[in-house]
């Protein structure tokens, strides 16, 4: 055989071989079911040094995995991965690095999500710069250039990116614009990497219809946070106008009994009209379907990537509206993660411990 057909060989079958492993990269999907946030960790949290490095270790993992769940949405800030000079903080990515190895050595696989940047949090409406500062958007690409080159090594079936945790913009095409652009920017790099594609407005279920999705992009998955009531979930949380009620409430059926108004001074009447209604299973089923219907269009799979029930709130009522809303995910065969591990909605006592009045809700005893 002359060295010219050898070559010709060789290249060919260098190129199959190529090809059948574009293939096989293609192949392998992220699939999720049931999930956790660790939060309050490198994300919402001024914990630095050793305290921010005990905070959350390997064994944290290995309860997750322990517990059932498959995969963990880990929140991170700009402010603690990068200084305010845009440069990259090694002790943080060090971190990053070390949640995402003890997911993969635990079998969860993990979502790594970009949850507030210095020109924009969910829940401050002084900080929505990232609508109409086009270099806080450059900032922001720059951002996913520089995380996808640190985590484009780890396996397509175990890591996903979410670019940002519940946009808040006035108009819903700022956030559509800057969706798209990200994912673009993301897709030149990571072709075959799953993306967390949420709405605008705090991925709120009733947004989704302005939603405008990629086309012809497989590796995409559709994503709400779920609160409702959020009279019921966030009774008595302390970051809301509800920190100081004290009326009783029902779930399901009419939240507040209204003969009860006469009994809660003006500003709380106020707070307490404005999220008084009727809830129970029909209810959220109808509500949340408006999620599932555009997912349906798109033929995307749909991810629950937040929702909880405050501890304040009466444990029946918070089991009671659990049991709702997971049968309504296993219905729709909606992926979730439940806000959160071990901190303001959490499914473990502080000596870790589960909660079974919630866990065995949440993963029943199989």
């Amino acid at each position: 055989m002359s060295k010219i057909n050898i070559f010709i060989i060789i290249s060919y079958a260098m190129f199959m071989s190529s090809c059948a492993s574009d293939v096989n990269m293609a192949d392998k999907k992220f699939e999720i079911s049931r999930g956790l946030n660790i939060s309050h960790w490198l994300s919402q949290s001024d914990k630095r040094g050793s305290e921010r490095e005990n905070y959350v270790t390997e064994k944290d993992f290995e309860i997750i995995s322990g517990l059932g769940f498959d995969h963990v949405r880990l929140p991170i800030d700009e402010e603690q991965m990068w200084n305010e000079s845009g440069d990259k903080e090694p002790e943080a990515f060090k971190l990053l690095h070390s949640a995402i190895n003890w997911s993969l050595e635990n079998n969860l696989k993990i979502i790594v999500d970009l949850h507030v940047l210095r020109s924009h949090h969910f829940n401050r409406p002084d900080s929505r710069k990232l609508w109409e500062d086009i270099s806080a958007q450059n900032n922001f690409i720059k951002y996913w250039k520089e995380l996808s080159a640190e985590l484009k090594k780890y396996p397509l079936d175990k890591l996903a990116y979410e670019p940002l945790n519940e946009a808040v913009s006035d108009n819903p095409d700022d956030w559509n614009r800057l969706i798209n652009w990200v994912i673009s920017e993301i897709r030149k790099l990571e072709p075959n990497r799953t993306i967390i594609m949420g709405s605008n407005n705090w991925q709120q279920v009733e947004t989704f219809k302005d939603l405008k999705v990629p086309k012809n992009d497989g590796n995409i998955i559709l994503s709400f946070h779920y609160y409702e009531p959020f009279l019921l979930t966030h009774y008595g949380a302390s970051w809301t106008d509800l920190k100081d009620i004290n009326i009783k409430i029902n779930y399901p059926g009419q939240m507040v009994d209204t003969a009860l108004y006469n009994k809660v001074d003006n500003e709380q009447l106020n707070s307490i009209k404005d999220r008084n209604g009727n809830f129970d299973k029909s209810t959220l089923d109808k509500n949340i379907y408006q999620a599932v219907e555009i997912a349906e269009k798109y033929g995307l799979k749909l991810y629950c990537g937040e929702f909880g029930c405050y501890p304040s709130t009466n444990i029946k009522l918070r089991q009671a509206w659990y049991k709702d809303l997971i049968s309504i995910f296993n219905k729709y065969e909606i992926a979730w993660a439940h806000w959160n591990y071990k901190n303001d909605f959490p499914v473990v006592t502080e000596k870790l411990q589960p909660l079974n009045e919630i866990m065995n809700i949440l993963i029943p005893n199989e």
